[in-house]
């Protein structure tokens, strides 16, 4: 872990445009992190090759460039780290695994889709866990010459995560708290799939967490329920005094206060929620952007500071130099309403188009 400095991500998925609400998260890794002098790292999380769409990533690039905000190493910005691309990590995430399957911290499960959806049939609210494991396909359960022999015969299996019943975990959350969980609610989380021979989301972002000396991961509210899989992670691996100070920010809700704010939801109520025109690939759909829309960057990034924390003063207006002067995270709230949205979204763009205008 690097000496003293904070090191932060954004860490984005190459599957679609970029939501108003993941550059919101970006802008608040990148706050936190010039406000203590720190570094902050773009990585692509690309290990699900089947959502991959083409264009997303240079699509990302692009709106961060417009939007002023700053990398210090990562993908197209280089660095020691290196590769950035989680798909370009294979080698080392199957080095990792290896490590928990040697110390008995994870296992080996054969058992097909057909036998998991029997499971479920038979068994109310099944989960592949401490409670259901031993009756099930996997290396706990079969010789070891027989698991041997299945992965020599080419049997297609996943890496899962051994969790013990009985543990109280606690997530200490810089904008909620103590969090605690208790690990008999927790599943066996597939970590890592032969077919493809790439791991899951849960074990590339530890390890590269880990070894990008990653030193406060803030992201949104929807990797909460994640958040102690990835604590038992962190300890079975021994890196738990490493371990990352966690925020997990809320997230900009719909007006019903019920999901995500979605495309239909800004189409609906007349604002983009994307920072650029989007042209997908695919449907040949355009979706509006800011940028397009005549939006100057200084007033989107404004506007998403706004949203979930206040300066305690009456100043509306902030370069992103001046933004980096508070502290933001503390007040943040839980939630964020598409109606709060709505209200700071018209107030700053709406000032600072009049003041182009009087330029």
């Amino acid at each position: 872990m690097s000496e003293g400095k904070v090191r932060v991500r954004f860490a984005p998925s190459p599957t679609g445009p970029l939501h108003i609400g993941g550059v919101r998260t970006a802008l608040y890794n990148y706050l936190f992190a010039r406000q203590h002098g720190g570094e902050l790292v773009f990585r692509i999380e690309d290990t699900d090759s089947q959502r991959f769409v083409p264009g997303a990533e240079e699509y990302i690039l692009e709106s961060f460039k417009w939007l002023g905000i700053r990398f210090d190493e990562g993908v197209s910005f280089g660095g020691k780290h290196g590769p950035y691309r989680q798909s370009e990590r294979r080698d080392i995430y199957k080095e990792y695994v290896g490590k928990l399957l040697d110390t008995g911290k994870a296992y080996i499960a054969f058992d097909t889709p057909e036998e998991l959806e029997a499971k479920r049939k038979e068994i109310e609210n099944f989960q592949y866990d401490s409670h259901t494991r031993g009756r099930m396909r996997n290396s706990l359960t079969l010789p070891k010459e027989e698991v041997e022999g299945l992965i020599e015969d080419g049997q297609q299996y996943v890496v899962r995560f051994k969790i013990d019943a009985g543990q109280e975990i606690h997530v200490n959350d810089m904008i909620r708290g103590d969090v605690r969980v208790k690990s008999d609610i927790l599943d066996d989380k597939v970590l890592y799939k032969s077919a493809d021979e790439l791991p899951t989301y849960h074990l590339a972002n530890i390890v590269d967490d880990h070894l990008m000396e990653i030193t406060h991961v803030i992201r949104g509210e929807e990797w909460l329920p994640s958040a102690p899989l990835h604590v038992l992670l962190y300890r079975a691996f021994g890196w738990e005094d490493t371990m990352p100070q966690f925020a997990h920010l809320p997230l900009l809700l719909k007006p019903e206060g019920k999901g995500k704010l979605s495309k239909r939801d800004g189409d609906r109520l007349g604002f983009p929620v994307f920072p650029l025109e989007w042209h997908d690939p695919k449907t040949e759909e355009v979706s509006s952007g800011y940028r397009e829309s005549g939006y100057f960057p200084e007033a989107v990034v404004n506007f998403l500071a706004l949203l979930g924390w206040n300066p305690g003063t009456e100043q509306e207006l902030f370069s992103l130099d001046e933004l980096v002067e508070p502290s933001t995270l503390p007040s943040v709230p839980r939630a964020v309403p598409s109606s709060t949205i709505r209200k700071v979204y018209g107030s700053i763009t709406s000032t600072y188009s009049a003041r182009t205008m009087m330029r």
